[in-house]
């Protein structure tokens, strides 16, 4: 029992010495030892410790030699921290203010890579995977011979899957509604803009049977137009998929 007391105070001994010495860090006027024990947090994984310095050190370096090195490190403590809206925006800055810096492409990388981390699955709202799509383009045209187009590239790759996935479950989500015209204009908005896309059997598909459910419910002023239109998709389905196993019961549908 006493030595369970004994560790006891030796931890939180221990512990308002690290406090003690951090808040003497944060107090201290002395730039330069501010900044090696930024380091020294940043190096030790203490990121929540290294942060509030380097946030700090930015302003009072401006101007100076190290203020690029600051920068840097803020940025990728940020990156570490996993706030990548963040670490994306202030990489993003730091190529574009210091161009000539010797991690101006690794920030670049780190951008567009912060951006794509922070792109969220396909059924919630896809604007950050527009942006990582962009900066990973960008990074792409600007760095040709980058190590990393490899992964690049497979990074657009999954982000396209995920608007293609969103694109075609919009349409889709339309269709099990029966909201059949604006199904229709949804699977041809999938088709159109991802022609490649693995949905595109289901989309033509669907399409087309939205395409007849319209006409078969419409107003009999309407049916020859609309009935017109199905037969228009039944043949862009054919056209598409002509050894399709639901070719058959389309047909069936449409004469």
């Amino acid at each position: 029992m006493k030595l369970i007391r004994l560790a006891t105070y030796v931890l939180f001994a221990l512990f308002l010495t690290n406090c003690g010495e951090y808040q003497e860090v944060l107090k201290s006027k002395d730039l330069d030892y501010k900044f090696s024990k930024a380091v020294e947090y940043y190096d030790a994984g203490d990121y929540n410790k290294a942060y509030p310095i380097f946030d700090e050190l930015i302003s009072l370096y401006r101007g100076t030699h190290k203020a690029q090195e600051v920068y840097f490190y803020y940025a990728n403590t940020l990156y570490l921290q996993k706030n990548y809206i963040l670490a994306g925006y202030h990489f993003k800055n730091f190529y574009k203010t210091f161009p000539q810096n010797e991690q101006a492409d690794e920030a670049a990388y780190l951008t567009a890579y912060c951006y794509y981390l922070e792109a969220p699955k396909h059924s919630l709202d896809q604007a950050y995977t527009f942006k990582a799509i962009n900066e990973i383009q960008l990074y792409i045209n600007t760095h040709p011979n980058s190590d990393k187009l490899d992964d690049c590239n497979a990074y657009m790759e999954e982000l396209r899957g995920k608007l293609e996935l969103k694109s075609y479950e919009i349409a889709y989500q339309y269709f099990k509604t029966r909201q059949y015209k604006a199904a229709m204009t949804a699977f041809t908005t999938t088709v159109s803009e991802y022609p490649d896309t693995p949905y595109r059997e289901d989309a033509l598909y669907y399409k087309t049977l939205a395409a007849f459910k319209l006409a078969n419910n419409s107003l009999e002023s309407l049916q020859d137009e609309r009935f017109t239109e199905a037969k228009t998709a039944l043949n862009d389905f054919e056209e598409a998929f002509p050894e399709s196993d639901r070719l058959e019961d389309l047909r069936k549908l449409i004469h």
